[in-house]
């Protein structure tokens, strides 16, 4: 057994329900209080640090003035690319609209290129080094998803650099097959024709070599179809993926096609009216909020406060990806979102971990509590509330996965004992 601690505060997350509005008095904050790991790196105790010390642990780690949380869980990210779109932004904030920039050589078919041509040596490396970057954060877990290469070949060269990229970090990467992304320029047929293409010529392979058990797609007017989106997710489904779908990000609709298809979540939902708010607050499905989306594109923000209000299972994530989200701080969007939204810090936490758990079907992390995964963050103050009020720049000063303390990018030449 090995003892962190003493801690001012231990905010555990648990003992709140999994959907709808929450207060801070809700949260459970433990002063003085320690967490107890057994050696297989889950949470024994979590339980006021002296009580815990008299139980005689192998090792105590020390840490004076210091709170710890759950880690966080980023369940929507595009890590796994190559290139670059700074051109992109400053032609959007030029006014450039989407078809003008994609018109010009930049949008998704820009990364597609960009990711085809490099090796699979530069896209593992480049995504070790955001993984690093999400762990400094506190995230230790990770959805990735693919969706840059557009065919079989680059779509599988994605996953299996994922897969590897899974060798070389203590984070849980969770692939997700993003074929459908958009059409590609160099396929010819319909939109339909190239969403058989997906069922027939890639999902088969990733199933034989279990690159990943989600199916994404990206449900827009400049994508894919309802209709034909729905057909595709079933029959994705009847192949037994997970579900997960870009819903009405820019026009509505698409959340209800998540729901009817039982998707773990539908993310974005900057788009999503008044009706389908209630359909998603009524459902399984977790919706996803990604307001660096929002920040970057200049849109509005999914309506957190409203799904909340409903009833809904709301999560962020960072939407980190080279186009619309390069920001990839998840703090710091949710902590705008929290604003823009009035959002309170139970609320925001709870999206961060294990609601956005949810988003991924794991019900094992997110909450410090006897059982769970011992992935924790510790941060160097007395007081939880400046994670959020700091906006991502107070960092962790100590990441935890699986009980072990983990080097970080804030801490590579620091000493890693507590």
């Amino acid at each position: 057994m090995t003892l962190y601690g003493p801690f001012t505060q231990v905010v555990t997350m648990d003992k709140l329900p999994l959907r709808g509005a929450l207060c801070d008095e809700q949260l459970e904050i433990i002063p003085n209080a320690g967490i107890l790991v057994d050696d297989d790196g889950f949470i024994a105790e979590v339980s006021d640090f002296e009580t815990l010390q008299s139980q005689k642990p192998k090792s105590v780690f020390q840490q004076q003035s210091a709170i710890a949380l759950p880690a966080f869980v980023d369940s929507h990210t595009h890590i796994c690319f190559a290139g670059n779109r700074a051109n992109d932004f400053a032609m959007r904030n030029a006014g450039k609209s989407y078809l003008e920039i994609a018109e010009s050589g930049g949008g998704i078919w820009s990364s597609v290129k960009h990711t085809r041509d490099a090796s699979e040596k530069q896209l593992l490396d480049g995504m070790l080094q955001r993984i690093g970057e999400l762990i400094s954060q506190g995230i230790t877990t990770i959805e990735v998803k693919s969706g840059y290469g557009l065919n079989a070949e680059n779509e599988l060269k994605m996953l299996r650099v994922i897969q590897e990229a899974q060798k070389h970090t203590p984070a849980k990467l969770v692939p997700t097959c993003l074929a459908a992304h958009t059409v590609p320029k160099d396929f010819s047929g319909t939109s339909h024709d190239y969403l058989d293409y997906i069922l027939a010529d890639i999902l088969p392979i990733i199933k034989s070599e279990n690159l990943a058990r989600r199916v994404d797609i990206f449900i827009e007017k400049s994508a894919f179809g309802i209709d034909e989106s729905r057909e595709f997710l079933l029959k994705a489904k009847e192949m037994d993926f997970e579900l997960t779908v870009h819903a009405d990000q820019f026009t509505s609709g698409s959340s209800r096609v998540a729901v009817e298809v039982g998707a773990c979540s539908a993310d974005h939902l900057e788009a999503t009216s008044e009706e389908d708010i209630d359909f998603l607050a009524k459902s399984e499905t977790v919706a996803t909020a990604l307001p660096g989306a929002s920040l970057g594109l200049g849109e509005k923000f999914t309506p957190a406060r409203k799904l909340l209000d409903a009833g809904a299972i709301l999560a962020i994530g960072t939407d980190w990806n080279p186009g619309s989200a390069p920001m990839g701080s998840l703090v710091t969007q949710a902590s705008v979102l929290a604003t823009y939204q009035k959002l309170t810090t139970a609320e925001v936490l709870s999206a961060m971990t294990f609601r956005s758990a949810k988003a991924l079907n794991l019900s094992d992390r997110g909450v410090l509590a006897q059982g769970k995964r011992a992935d924790f963050q510790i941060y160097e103050t007395d007081n939880f509330l400046d994670v959020l009020y700091r906006q991502g720049m107070l960092r962790p000063a100590k990441v935890v996965i699986g009980g072990e303390v983990i080097e970080t990018l804030e801490g590579k030449n620091q000493d890693l004992a507590i």
